[in-house]
Order: structure tokens, then sequence, then C-alpha cells
């Protein structure tokens, strides 16, 4: 692999994540308990770490808005649009990961 500098890296990997949040915000048929399951991390886990990577910064993000970058929408207006209810299998699914 070439090397790559930083501020290069840095606007990769900012756009990995931007096509990840868009990917995210295009497919809200993807359950997040179903990301759960399959790969132990889902949207509000990936709105944490934005408002953390904020935190860090010294910048003040509340979940909320957090949620808001990563949902592209208020979570509770998404949750009405797009949440179904989890099945007995994905619940019991959840309960067996390691988080």
């Amino acid at each position: 692999m070439s090397k790559i500098d930083e501020p290069t890296q840095i606007e990769l990997e900012a756009a990995a994540f931007r096509r990840l949040v868009s990917h995210l915000q295009d497919r809200p048929d993807i359950q997040n308990i179903d990301m759960m399951n399959l790969a132990n991390f889902c949207r509000n886990c990936l709105s944490n770490w934005y408002k953390d990577a904020a935190s860090e910064k010294g910048i003040e993000l509340s979940k909320k808005e957090a949620r808001e970058i990563v949902y592209g929408m208020p979570y509770d207006e998404w949750k009405a649009k797009h949440q179904t209810e989890a099945t007995a299998e994905q619940t019991e699914k959840y309960k067996n990961i390691k988080h």
C-alpha cells in the first residue's frame, strides 16, 4: 500500500464516514437490532462515537444532536417512521451477544 499523508487519510476517513451515514439513511429498512446482532454496532453506536469525537475536540454536542446527524432527522421521528417491533428471535439473539 502506498503511503498516505495524514491530512489525506483524514479526508478519506471522513468521506467513508459520510458514505456510511448516507447509506444508513438510505436504508431505514435495516433495523438497529439487526445491525447489533450482525455487527455489534448500530446507528445509535455511531452517533455516540460521533458525540465522543466531538467531546474530545472540546465541542459540546448532545446525544439528541448526534443522533440527528446520523439519522438525518430527529430520532423520535425516525423511530416512528421506520422502527419495527423486534421479534422474539431478534431479541434473544441480542441478549446473547457481547456488548
